[in-house]
């Protein structure tokens, strides 16, 4: 489970964000990073409860989480470390192109959350044809009373067209949705609540919440 040492950790890694200060602060780092593998994990068993393609994938916590490492070959930015923990669940693998679900860990910044973030234009047009020849199915997902609740701001883009995408206009009744450039959900939660012990739960909860958008989206990306 995550502790109040996993976030002092995070918190004073953004203020010392050094190879010398991470260096020598590695065995707190390996601390923090063992709870957090530990959270996944049980995330992990508890998707697989009502996510059968997780289920079967049987996927290792290691290879949902994210590097810690910063990639600044071309960042302004040369920071060399992360400052949250990042996992990402999903049928297609940590770098597949499948929607899943997600969770980050930073002070004062942690959510949960799951969709389909930014995808390359060949899925997000097999997104967009879905949402238009199915639109009923994809109004019922995403309106859907337990969705809304866990996620009060519902579905919501990753960057949006100014006009309707080619082959499509402002007449289609899906048109809201059909200018997003993806779809994702994200819900919050404070430090407090990170700490609590039901934070595993609350985490599973929220999948379980978005998992129909999920299953939804993933179908139309392979089909």
């Amino acid at each position: 489970m995550i502790t109040k040492n996993t976030l002092d950790f995070l918190a004073a890694l953004k203020a010392n964000n050094n190879r010398e200060w991470f260096l020598a602060n590695k065995n707190s780092y390996e601390a923090a990073i063992g709870d957090f593998f530990g959270t996944v994990a049980t995330l992990l068993q508890s998707i697989a409860r009502f996510d059968p393609a997780i289920a079967e994938l049987r996927p290792d916590p290691k290879s949902c989480i994210m590097r810690i490492y910063r990639d600044v070959r071309f960042s302004k930015d040369k920071t060399p470390y992360k400052t949250g923990f990042f996992a990402y669940v999903s049928e297609g693998g940590r770098k597949g192109p499948l929607a899943g679900y997600y969770l980050h860990l930073e002070p004062g910044a942690s959510f949960v959350g799951g969709g389909l973030y930014m995808p390359e234009a060949p899925v997000l047009a097999k997104t967009r044809l879905a949402i238009d020849t199915r639109f009923d199915e994809w109004s019922a997902v995403v309106t859907d009373p337990d969705l809304l609740a866990t996620f009060p701001g519902g579905v919501v883009p990753s960057g949006e067209t100014k006009r309707p995408p080619k082959g499509y206009d402002d007449s289609n009744p899906a048109i809201h949705f059909l200018k997003f450039k993806g779809y994702y959900t994200q819900r919050f939660f404070s430090d407090a609540e990170v700490l609590a012990r039901d934070f595993t739960d609350r985490l599973a909860e929220c999948c379980r919440a978005v998992m129909p958008m999920v299953a939804f989206l993933n179908d139309a990306i392979e089909s």
